[in-house]
């Protein structure tokens, strides 16, 4: 019995911890605007990063690949 209320007193307290205030503070349209543009050119930043990492190196070496074997069509697309 003891351990039933001491479970139910820890998932109560769990709960309550785990509840959040409301907030106190107003974000107006131009300030909540500008958060979205800042959240959404951060996330477009590391996506151009990960193209410029993974793409580009990726596309020399099939030229070289290409360009190795002979293949003059590539040397074209440039």
């Amino acid at each position: 019995m003891t351990s039933n209320v001491r479970a139910a007193a820890l998932f109560l307290l769990a709960f309550v911890i785990a509840m959040p205030d409301p907030a106190s503070a107003y974000i107006g349209p131009g300030a909540g605007l500008g958060a979205i543009a800042v959240t959404l050119a951060i996330l477009l930043g590391v996506l151009l990063l990960l193209v410029g990492l993974v793409w580009y190196p990726l596309k020399r070496m099939l030229r070289n690949r290409a360009a190795a074997r002979g293949d003059t069509a590539s040397d074209t697309r440039k």
